[in-house]
């Protein structure tokens, strides 16, 4: 798997638009603007941390469709475990303040953007996927970081 370098460019496109909403909430959050048919503040930081916990379930979900894959019991049950973790941290972000919350996704990004590039240092993810994943997460934890101080 790990021969596979190049990013697939549908990959890509849809990974970059996937940080739109966390680039557009928190350029409305850091000017003091409000984004036409959500509004601002509050509702920027709700509609943040509401995509937030969207994206890391879905990315829980793809680490568990990976592990599906694996010939090895132990190493899936492992991976099941891990893939349910981003969802639960999620729903738990969900309920705290919105600073609270956004600094919690902002460090749960980092921390599952390593561990999906782990994916491919194991062999079990290419090597595309890893590096998409560094690069799209550095950018929302960036983003979700600003965030956070400007709640």
């Amino acid at each position: 798997m790990s021969s596979e370098k190049t990013i697939p460019s549908a990959a890509l496109a849809l990974g970059a638009a996937g940080v739109i909403p966390f680039l557009a909430c928190t350029a409305g959050l850091a000017a003091g603007f409000a984004v036409p048919g959500i509004g601002g503040g509050a509702r920027l930081s709700q509609a943040l941390i509401v995509y937030g916990v969207a994206i890391l379930s879905f990315l829980g979900g793809v680490r568990w469709g990976i592990a599906m894959g694996y010939e090895s019991e132990a190493a899936q049950r492992r991976d099941f475990v891990i893939a349910v973790i981003p969802a639960l941290i999620g729903w738990g972000a969900a309920l705290l303040a919105p600073g609270a919350a956004l600094w919690t996704l902002c460090v749960a990004f980092i921390l599952l953007g390593l561990m999906d590039y782990g994916l491919y240092c194991r062999d079990v993810a290419a090597e595309w996927y890893g590096r998409l994943r560094l690069g799209l997460s550095a950018a929302v934890a960036v983003l979700l970081g600003v965030a956070a101080a400007a709640a």
